[in-house]
């Protein structure tokens, strides 16, 4: 699934039909006939049906839906908000086409004439404005919205809801707020964002017929599937041991927080790295050692019960290492951060504390040879910008693009839709994963993940998309089981992987 800018999803449409040939009128027809079917698996035959059709494409999408649900016997009604000189193109083909097959319009111009006729609705049909809106709506489509918000009918939106920007960084808003929406072509980035996903209710994207070579040419970002996951995941050899699945370094873990490093080493070993060597104060090596006899040790230099930078660690006996898990924030475990990351000529996970440590030091990062992952929350993400959260949360693809063309990183920026950034720009999202994982541990878990698919695979960019749906769907499988969002324990997710890789084996 493509993701994609309104400038972007003109580029497709317009390149579709000058450079490959297929008319406007045709991919509106499709348009219309795919929402359709989409719309009759949620709706029902006594349904009180009134389309909402505005200018432009969106308003030709509702003159097809109108169309083809009148001829299927759905009990519909065609409303046109706007005057007549507002119909134009493609849009005034499909209306004379309607009015053809023996429609009746209504056209409304007040918000009394919708009240009227929003009285007299179960189902709405939101066919008003699509991507192309910008800034705040204008009368009296500000107020229709408004209206159709505080009706009792439930509402059904093509493409966009009408008023929501396709893409990110915009505020202000006034929007139809969706039961369902059913997106044509490809996702617009909106769906992605904390502040505007709502307002798409449960929402699908429906193909109508835009080539592939379309979105090769304009599109750079996409959701990370299972059958990307299956494609991807490297398959064991009959005659592989354990020195085939890497050799992986977490340095981390103090006195005070032993689990977090716990953890990492569990979901690492867990999720099929060949040999993980715990790196860590002395005291928290019989800790790791209870949970997870699998592991190997490394006890290393400490002040009070946290990691110092007195003797050097032998970072070269490692394929990729994973830092900053657990480790506090004293100024010796800084100096540590900075030396292993200056030093470190394998592939280097920077998490939690260590991105504390790391915001004194990011110069380091544009002088590193290997690859650098970091994997932030918001908050973390913000922080190394020098931003508040809700600034980054408005505009989350464009930060994470800048950090990572800046600094010569991968960013997975971790959310409800986690986005992997490659240096180069190119950009995943994984929609897989529960508000369960809003709890301590949960990205201590990633990281080992992260750290063993690094290992295993031969793309980087890869192994961190399928990390992250790993964990994700580790997380779905358990509360489709035995667990609930509310109990869900970071420990549940690292059980869980097995249960996710018996999907694909």
């Amino acid at each position: 699934m493509d993701i994609v800018t309104a400038k972007e999803m003109y580029g497709i449409d317009h390149y579709t039909m000058r450079e490959i040939g297929i008319e406007g009128k045709l991919l509106m027809e499709n348009a219309g006939r795919a929402v359709s079917e989409k719309i009759k698996q949620v709706i029902g035959k006594k349904d009180r049906i009134s389309v909402l059709i505005g200018p432009g494409n969106n308003g030709g999408d509702g003159f097809v839906i109108a169309r083809t649900l009148m001829e299927e016997t759905y009990y519909v009604k065609a409303v046109q908000v706007v005057p007549d000189e507002k119909v134009s193109g493609d849009a005034s083909y499909h209306k004379q086409v309607f009015l053809n097959c023996g429609g009746a319009l209504t056209k409304i111009k007040s918000g009394d004439d919708l009240n009227v006729i929003l009285a007299e609705t179960d189902v709405v049909i939101d066919a008003v404005l699509g991507i192309g809106v910008k800034g705040e709506l204008r009368e009296p489509i500000s107020s229709y919205v408004k209206k159709v918000n505080h009706a009792r009918a439930s509402v059904i939106s093509v493409d966009i809801p009408t008023g929501l920007p396709a893409d990110e960084g915009i505020e202000s808003f006034t929007s139809v707020d969706a039961d369902y929406t059913f997106v044509v072509g490809a996702a617009k980035m909106s769906a992605f964002l904390q502040a505007t996903a709502p307002f798409y209710g449960q929402w699908e994207v429906v193909s109508i017929g835009f080539p592939e070579k379309a979105f090769r040419k304009f599109a750079n970002r996409k959701v990370w599937s299972e059958q990307l996951f299956r494609d991807t995941m490297p398959k064991r050899e009959t005659y592989a041991h354990k020195g085939n699945h890497g050799r992986g370094l977490v340095v981390g873990g103090s006195v005070v927080m032993p689990g977090s490093i716990t953890m990492t080493v569990q979901a690492a070993l867990k999720a099929g790295a060949g040999l993980i060597t715990a790196g860590t104060v002395k005291e928290v090596i019989p800790i790791i050692a209870s949970h997870c006899p699998e592991t190997m040790y490394l006890a290393l230099s400490e002040l009070d019960g946290f990691l110092t930078n007195e003797v050097e660690v032998p970072i070269s006996s490692y394929h990729a290492i994973a830092l900053g898990i657990g480790m506090g924030r004293r100024k010796k475990t800084a100096e540590l951060v900075r030396s292993i990351t200056e030093q470190a000529d394998s592939p280097l996970i920077i998490d939690a504390d260590g991105l504390y440590h790391m915001k004194s030091a990011l110069p380091v990062l544009k002088e590193r040879q290997a690859p650098t992952v970091i994997t932030p929350h918001p908050g973390e993400m913000a922080m190394l910008l020098d931003l508040s959260v809700s600034e980054l949360l408005m505009a989350p693809f464009h930060y994470s693009m800048e950090f990572a063309k800046e600094y010569g990183v991968y960013v997975v920026l971790k959310g409800k839709y986690t986005i992997i950034t490659s240096p180069d720009g190119k950009q995943m999202v994984n929609r897989t994963g529960n508000q369960g994982l809003a709890k301590g541990g949960s990205g201590d878990v990633l990281t080992g993940i992260v750290l063993a698919m690094i290992l295993q695979h031969h793309d980087l960019f890869q192994s961190l998309c399928n990390a992250c749906y790993l964990h994700g769907r580790s997380a779905d499988i358990q509360v489709e089981g035995q667990n609930t969002y509310y109990d869900l324990m970071a420990t549940d997710v690292i059980d869980g992987i097995s249960k996710v890789y018996r999907t694909i084996s």
